[in-house]
């Protein structure tokens, strides 16, 4: 469905995407995560034939997205992470400005429209004022209107932000049922935990670059194909733990640092967060090494395997790809 290959963006002389490939099958629940400035919108805004790209290609149910932005759109849906301002337009008038603009016929724009507010729960709001609607409701009123000239993939950037917890939950039911009925959606967000619940594939970026993708129980078990010129490495090798101190964290993070095991050292005040290449032999010898250097250990546990813990593992700033950015 969705093919990119070596895709380059830059701003001026700093590169926002570097070397992107990545393949979608058709069916897919995607999720694209990363911190922000990672590349996540400005990828999602080439594919949709919004931004021009500095070299690569994006192929979409075989349309070239850089080089036929007219058509790519017929192909694409595509949900912002804004609404727009819709003053005096109705949910219905909404729907039939969208369903005009792809030069559909006025009949099978309500009858399609009707469809689709009922498909989002919104079928009672068809003669309301569209900026009467809550965020939530405008925000699956603009799943609807994406919907509405039936495309191959639908993009949602950051489709939840600023909203509540129930119309999140709203959301998330939602995308997963327009993925049981077989549409193909990338959708990107920081809330892991809900991407996790739903997605069944994920690709993390960081600083331009993808440091991982694949099914989310292959990249958990390190059996996913790394990205293109990525080394083969299981991810999660080793073990993630969470160590609280007393007083200050200088000398248990220069103890940790001096140990070969160690790596991706992450601090939050007496919070430490670090991964160790090993096992519980491994472990009691750090608790051993802290207690007798004098280290006022309060507390050490292992983190949980899911994904909030290998986003936070992957694009830690100990990893080599801290800097800034221009986008998302």
């Amino acid at each position: 469905m969705l093919y990119i290959n070596n895709l380059w963006k830059y701003y001026g002389k700093t590169p926002a995407v570097s070397g992107l490939s990545l393949h979608i099958p058709e069916g897919d629940l995607f999720g694209f995560v990363g911190p922000n400035g990672a590349g996540k919108t400005t990828t999602m805004r080439i594919i949709c034939g919004l931004l021009r790209a500095s070299g690569g290609s994006v192929t979409v149910n075989g349309v070239d997205a850089i080089n036929n932005t007219k058509n790519i759109k017929r192909v694409i849906g595509y949900v912002p992470d804004f609404f727009g301002v819709y003053n005096n337009l109705k949910v219905k008038e909404y729907m039939e400005f969208y369903g005009s603009m792809y030069g559909m016929y006025t009949r099978d724009i309500q009858k399609i429209s009707g469809d689709l507010l009922e498909l989002v729960n919104l079928s009672d709001k068809n003669e309301e004022y569209v900026d009467s609607l809550s965020r939530g409701m405008k925000q699956r009123l603009c799943v609807a209107r994406a919907l509405i000239h039936n495309p191959k993939l639908l993009v949602l950037d950051e489709p939840n932000s600023g909203l509540d917890p129930r119309a999140r939950v709203e959301m998330k039911e939602l995308l997963k049922n327009l993925s049981s009925m077989g549409k193909t959606i990338m959708i990107s967000s920081h809330i892991l935990s809900e991407l996790s619940e739903m997605c069944n594939s994920v690709g993390i970026m960081n600083h331009g670059v993808l440091v991982a993708a694949g099914k989310i129980e292959d990249i958990m078990s390190g059996q996913a194909i790394p990205p293109q010129n990525m080394p083969q490495q299981n991810i999660f090798q080793g073990v993630r733990l969470t160590m609280n101190v007393l007083g200050s964290t200088d000398m248990p993070v220069r103890i940790l640092k001096e140990n070969p095991m160690v790596s991706h050292i992450s601090i939050m005040e007496r919070k430490i967060e670090f991964t160790l290449n090993g096992g519980d032999k491994e472990i009691a010898a750090i608790i051993a090494g802290l207690v007798n250097a004098g280290v006022p250990l309060v507390e050490i546990k292992k983190q949980e395997k899911n994904l909030e813990s290998l986003f936070m593992q992957v694009t830690d700033e100990d990893n080599g790809m801290g800097g800034d950015s221009h986008e998302n």
